[in-house]
This record gives structure tokens, C-alpha cells and sequence, in this order.
């Protein structure tokens, strides 16, 4: 697989590692679908740079000229024992919704967390009891509320679910056009690499779906429209309440700061997020602009500021030696005058870290204060 961006034009490309045949190649401009694609010179150029490390022994991990980026990544070992190119090249085509926006600029950030994307409902109590009752219904552990790819609420078996089917599945949910009912073949990355589970998907209100993995049964027709009736019907109100949390995350009225323009809550035990810029969406900069801000920055900040947690052996030598993980940091934008420049500030508490943007007018004395009320105030919450 390889990734090539030009002038704002970002490439996926896949090929069989043996034969260099390309199965796919997906382009993006602009954080939408492109419809240039890669010559087929470049494609075989970049087969030929893997080739040649391959055959020394060295794996090539990027390359770069003034205005391009070449980075091979390393696929599944069922993409390099290919039998049949062009049956694994028709089946890789169900994949394409979600590869599309992978590439693409989504309002999702469980792609770069590797948490689950997740909304607070304003009546979570209820959505629970009723998710519950209807799994046990069903016949299945794993079940979820799923609004534009964000987890409402689930059970504990679909919570269960390993890094990143937790994170893909609801992706998906959220990449693929609306439908009324699907029955989907999925494969888990890790839980069942080899044998397809159904993932069953019922649409309850425009773009608020639910989401079952299951086996062989029950059959679709099971569920639609009786059972789904039974245990949904009664609770239009508080489903009509979650259509909103899409871009927003949290309920209306919940207490925000109004120098806040976008925050990331990350769960890191629980491998949760939330994640929204809908606050003060009439300033600038945009929502866009606020995703992408937000994104380098928790790049940044995992990177240099807060690590991964140390294991075991780690700890101990910590203790010895009374290192101190870094708390706090933040960062000032632009303009070095006072009250201008965009401020990023990051905290971790525990096994919770929340990252603010905010506002110019965000006196940077104040920081660490306003992170901490908002962290307190959301901890309730995830």
C-alpha cells in the first residue's frame, strides 16, 4: 500500500506485493473523493522502489521530494498470498465508502485516537434499558446506537470489542448511504480475521441506526419491523434527542465556557472519545479549521507531552528515580501580541486527557483553570 499527496491530492494506493498488479488505487483533493488517479508509470515506479527494498531486506517506510510524500504501508498477510487478483480486487470494492473516508475530511477522529467516537444522550438511562432488553431479545451480546458514526450507547459484550473493529464498525456504519436495513458482511481484524460476522444495521430515524453483530441468526426479518417496534417505538422522543449529538457530542444546555471553540475528551482506559468544534460555531476559525487544529495538536502533544503509559518495569524504574509525567501544557497560535493567537491547551487527570481550543481573548494565565473545570465538569460524563 503506498500514499501519495500532490498538490492537495492524496492517494491510496494498494498492490499485490508479488506481482506489483494494482488492486486499488482512491484519491481525495480537498478532504473530498478525487477522480485523478495515479499514472500508471508512478504505479509501477512505486512497486519497484518496494521491490527493490524487499529484495535487500529493507522496508521502506516513506520518500519525499519538494512537493511529494511516498509512504508504503504494510497490508494484511491475505492481501500478499493472493490466488485470484481479480476476485480480491471485486471484493475489495465494498471497502471503498470506508477507505474514502479515511482519506477524506471526516468529523470522526477515532482514526487518529484509536478510541470509539461517542455522543452523551440526554437520556442515556433509557436508550441503555431498551438496548439491553432488545439484545437479549435478539439473541446477541453486541449492540449499539450509532448517529453519523458515533456511538450513543451500547452493550457491554459490543464495549468488549478489541482496537479497531470498535472503532471501525461504527465508521462504517457512518461511511455507507442511508438504508433502511442491512445485513453486512464484516471481517474483525482481530477477533475473527478469516470468518465474516453479520453486522445487521436498522435505521430507527434518519442517520440514528442500530447496529448488531451477530452469526448465522437471527435472520433480518426477525428483527424488522416487529421486535424493532416492541422496544423502539415507545421511545421516539429520546431517539429524536440524539439526532443532534452528531457534530455537538454533548447535550444541549450542558455548561460550556464561552472561550471554548472545540474540545477532545479521551477515556484512556475505556478507549472512548468525545469530540466536537460546534461550540461558538459562528466564529472564526471554521469547523474545519478547528478539526484539523485540534487533530495536530493531540498529534503533538502524544508525541512529546504525554506518552503511552508506561508498563510495568517502566513504573517501577519511574518511582525509583521520581520522574513526573507532564500534567499541562498548552500553546499560543500565531500572533505573539497579548489576546491574540488561537490558544490549544492539554491536561491529563488519571486516565482522562481533555485538549481545549479556545479563543484569542483566553487569558493564557487562565489556562490550566478553565481546562480543569471543564474536565470536572465532563467527567461525569465519560
Amino acid at each position: 500500500m503506498g500514499e501519495e499527496g500532490t498538490g492537495g491530492t492524496v492517494h491510496l494506493l494498494c498492490l499485490a506485493s508479488s506481482s506489483g498488479v494494482p488492486l486499488f488505487c482512491r484519491s481525495s483533493r480537498g478532504g473530498a473523493p478525487a477522480r485523478q488517479q495515479l499514472p500508471f508509470s508512478v504505479i509501477g515506479s512505486l512497486n519497484g522502489v518496494h521491490m527493490f527494498g524487499q529484495n535487500l531486506e529493507v522496508q521502506l517506510s516513506s520518500a519525499r521530494t519538494e512537493d511529494t510524500t511516498v509512504v508504503l504501508l504494510v497490508g494484511l498477510e491475505e492481501l500478499t498470498n493472493i490466488r485470484n487478483i481479480e476476485r480480491l480486487k471485486k471484493e475489495l470494492r465494498a471497502s471503498y465508502c470506508l477507505i474514502d473516508s479515511f482519506l477524506g475530511d471526516s468529523e470522526l477522529i477515532g482514526d487518529l485516537t484509536q478510541c470509539v467516537d461517542c455522543v452523551i444522550p440526554p437520556d442515556g438511562s433509557l436508550l441503555q434499558e431498551a438496548l439491553s432488553g432488545f439484545a437479549e431479545a435478539a439473541g446477541t451480546a453486541f449492540v449499539s446506537l450509532v448517529v453519523s458514526g458515533r456511538v450513543v450507547a451500547a452493550t457491554e459484550g459490543w464495549w468488549r470489542l478489541g482496537t479497531p473493529e470498535a472503532v471501525l464498525l461504527p465508521w462504517l456504519v457512518g461511511s455507507l448511504s442511508p438504508q433502511a436495513a442491512r445485513d453486512y458482511p464484516v471481517y474483525l481484524p482481530h477477533g475473527s480475521p478469516t470468518v465474516p460476522h453479520r453486522l445487521l444495521t436498522l435505521t430507527l430515524l434518519p442517520g440514528l441506526e442500530l447496529c448488531l453483530l451477530c452469526g448465522p441468526r437471527p435472520p433480518l426479518s426477525q428483527l424488522y419491523p416487529q421486535l424493532l417496534e416492541r422496544w423502539w417505538q415507545p421511545l421516539l422522543d429520546p431517539l429524536r434527542a440524539c439526532l443532534p449529538l452528531g457534530p455537538r457530542a454533548l447535550p444541549d444546555g450542558f455548561p460550556m465556557h464561552t472561550d471554548i471553540l472545540g474540545l477532545l475528551l479521551l477515556h484512556l482506559e475505556l478507549k472512548r472519545c468525545l469530540f466536537t468544534v460546534e461550540p461558538l460555531r459562528d466564529k472564526e476559525p471554521s469547523p474545519e479549521q478547528r478539526r484539523r487544529l485540534l487533530r495536530n495538536f493531540y498529534t503533538l502533544v502524544t508525541a512529546t507531552h504525554f506518552p503511552p503509559e508506561p508498563g510495568p518495569l517502566e513504573k517501577k524504574e519511574d518511582a525509583v528515580h521520581g520522574a513526573q509525567l507532564p500534567r499541562a501544557c498548552y500553546l499560543v497560535l500565531g500572533s505573539k501580541e497579548p489576546g491574540t493567537g488561537l490558544r490549544l491547551v492539554a491536561l491529563q487527570l488519571g486516565h482522562r486527557r481533555l485538549l481545549l481550543l479556545l479563543s484569542p481573548q483566553s487569558p493564557t494565565h487562565g489556562l490550566r483553570s478553565l481546562a480543569t473545570h471543564t474536565l470536572h465538569a465532563l467527567t461525569p460524563l465519560l
